[in-house]
């Protein structure tokens, strides 16, 4: 009775649709805000425990292996309980364990409250990503799940303009401090965003909710399962190997200060800002196969093309263009994800397939740049990134054209 009562709610709400994108991209922007502000507050975690930059570096990596951890907890969670209610419990989490790096006494409460706090943030996108995908028409679903993308973007714009303010006045801690504010949001979605409708109506069926096995269960889901994987590792390496040591190519070895001034991490983002909502148009008209394409050949093309770059104003030019074809895909895995799943297993594979790329190309992407660098010099190792985007765009071959195909 309570499921049908939730789905008549959601289905009499005019604008259910875009209030449960909304509510979903608020929770990934959380999830950029907190690894952006990770960023701005490294040099004063070095000063306040004592610890040199490759120590300090790991907090990175094991925030990320807690949302490894997250996503195959919370996603499998989200198929048996509740899409809404475990994303709000999820941002709960996130939000006391940031909250509680504020007030770490020493460089391990510090690491186990980021690894707590990854813990969380593996839930954001998966659980996200399958509102916006089951809320949505199939003619505007890769928009939708874009819209969602978009959320992490505005949250490191976000992180870009309030961290020096911040610091200035409350020092590293009161960075972690705003942690407080994602559990307000989690009531905001809790009470206003019923259940997406598709979701209660197969959950009063389904047999078994969310389990890891069952994406391995049939060829042809191995099949998808490891291209989503091959995908998303492309993307976050790509991400993480270029937002990582750019700032420092540009310092060092361009003698620029554009990095000093935020110009170039605020005209990068607008480029992945634009990026995505380009692609989540071009999905939902050419089809994901072509859209995927022509962002891969463009990632590839553009940070090329940028590695040789000198001029200030071409840098500048060429780094939204990067930003825009680099990270503009990211929407997209909501969708491919969600056509390639059931509504039963679709949080489950969101999560968890996601966030296993994540943690495999965001360790890797700046540990093997930086590698390339030492011998090559920075330039050298960008370019070298554009060869995954080739071994992404292989990757398309394996997954199937599913444009305005109905869920099931």
């Amino acid at each position: 009775m309570a499921d049908k009562e939730t789905v008549d709610k959601a289905s009499g709400m005019k604008h259910y649709a875009g209030l449960a994108v909304f509510s979903s991209a608020v929770g990934h922007a959380l999830d950029g805000l907190d690894l952006m502000i990770l960023g701005f507050a490294m040099s004063g975690i070095m000063a306040s425990f004592n610890i040199d930059k490759t120590t300090a570096s790991t907090l990175t990596t094991i925030t990320l292996a807690g949302a490894f951890l997250g996503g195959l907890v919370f996603g499998r969670l989200a198929d048996k309980y509740g899409r809404i209610r475990v994303l709000t419990y999820s941002v709960i989490f996130f939000g006391v364990f940031t909250l509680f790096s504020a007030f770490a006494p020493n460089f391990f409460l510090m690491a186990l409250f980021r690894f707590l706090a990854g813990v969380g943030i593996g839930a954001e996108f998966g659980i996200g990503m399958a509102i916006a995908a089951e809320a949505s028409s199939p003619e505007n679903r890769a928009k939708a799940t874009s819209g969602v993308g978009l959320g992490f973007q505005v949250g490191v714009l976000l992180a870009s303009l309030l961290s020096a303010p911040i610091l200035t006045a409350f020092g590293w801690r009161g960075l972690f401090a705003i942690g407080i504010v994602p559990a307000i949001v989690a009531i905001f979605i809790r009470v206003f965003v019923p259940e997406p409708p598709l979701y209660l109506k197969h959950r009063q069926t389904a047999k078994e909710h969310g389990s890891i096995r069952q994406l391995f269960s049939t060829p042809e889901r191995v099949r998808f399962s490891i291209a989503i994987i091959i995908l998303c590792t492309v993307q976050n390496c790509g991400y993480f190997g270029i937002m990582t040591w750019l700032p420092s190519y540009l310092n060092t070895e361009l003698n620029l200060s554009l990095t000093s001034t935020g110009i170039w991490t605020a005209v990068t983002v607008l480029g992945m800002m634009l990026g995505i909502s380009v692609f989540g148009f071009l999905a939902d008209h050419l089809g994901r196969r072509p859209a995927f394409w022509i962002f891969q050949i463009g990632a590839a093309i553009m940070v090329v093309i940028y590695s040789q770059l000198k001029d200030p104003t071409a840098l500048l030019v060429g780094g939204f263009f990067m930003g825009m074809f680099a990270n503009g895909m990211i929407g997209g895995y909501g969708a491919l994800i969600s056509e390639l799943f059931p509504t039963e297993l679709r949080a489950t594979a969101q999560t968890a397939l996601y966030n296993t790329g994540r943690f495999i190309g965001g360790g890797l992407g700046p540990v093997v740049i930086a590698a390339i660098a030492t011998g090559h010099g920075f330039g050298f190792a960008l370019a070298t990134i554009a060869s995954i985007y080739i071994i992404a765009f292989i990757t398309m071959f394996f997954i199937p054209e599913k444009k305005g195909v109905a869920l099931e």
